[in-house]
């Protein structure tokens, strides 16, 4: 069984900081490509950023220049720096991943269960 656990979430002032981690694990076999969405209540899940192996990140407009997505493939891990934080980035934000599993020959898509982050004006 393969599950993402994310971490770093939190209460923060605009213009602060925060890392978001998330780690996946379980019966892994490959993993195709990581990345962070966010939902802010009413709203409907977007993309803010998304890595796939080989290739360079991929951001959202809201949040290039400040957020950057990175990975360490031998943790699999997926990080997500966030600079700059605004009130509007509030949101919960969730670990996206698409995995190959052992006991599977496709590309699945995986979500981590959200971690809250708040930005105060």
């Amino acid at each position: 069984q393969v599950q993402l656990v994310e971490s770093g979430g939190g209460l923060v002032e605009a213009g602060g900081f925060l890392r978001l981690s998330c780690a996946a694990s379980g019966s892994i076999f490959r993993t195709r490509s990581m990345g962070w969405y966010r939902q802010a209540p009413g709203k409907q899940r977007e993309l803010v950023a998304t890595l796939f192996s080989g290739q360079m990140p991929n951001y959202a407009d809201s949040v290039k220049g400040r957020f950057t997505i990175s990975r360490d493939n031998a943790k699999n891990t997926v990080y997500l720096q966030m600079n700059s934080l605004k009130p509007e980035d509030t949101a919960v934000y969730y670990c996206n991943a698409e995995i190959t599993p052992y006991a599977d020959f496709r590309y699945n898509i995986y979500w981590g269960q959200g971690t809250q982050v708040t930005v105060s004006s």
